[in-house]
């Protein structure tokens, strides 16, 4: 049975026999199937798929963590990191997603706004 990919004409990807080392930069999304050891740093999302697996500093708009990452991540928006991925190394991004199954060793920093009745810096002072 052929395997079905959601990838559109106007993506990278960096196939399953593809090793790539040093850096990889671009303005599009990129679909990781192979390995990558280096930097990645694009203006896009980032898609490591099952099979994929990144020793790597990433830096993307959504990063999408399907296999395994090795390395830090810096995301403008969403990072999920599905079943079955391993991924050891600190994220930063305004959403994490965490699914039941995959594996995460590292430091979430995420940018969110507490409740006022949270934010310690808004509440009353105790005298």
């Amino acid at each position: 049975m052929a395997k079905t990919s959601s990838v559109r004409s106007s993506d990278s990807v960096i196939g399953s026999s593809a090793v790539v080392k040093g850096r990889v930069r671009g303005d599009g999304n990129l679909r990781v199937e192979g390995k990558v050891e280096g930097e990645i740093a694009i203006e896009g999302d980032l898609t490591i798929a099952e099979e994929g697996v990144v020793t790597s500093q990433v830096d993307a708009a959504d990063v999408t963590i399907a296999g395994t990452l090795d390395g830090d991540v810096s995301a403008k928006g969403v990072v999920r990191i599905q079943r079955g991925a391993k991924v050891r190394g600190d994220i930063r991004g305004e959403t994490f997603s965490l699914d039941e199954g995959a594996e995460f060793a590292g430091r979430l920093d995420a940018d969110f706004d507490l409740p006022p009745e949270l934010n310690t810096s808004s509440a009353p002072k105790r005298r």
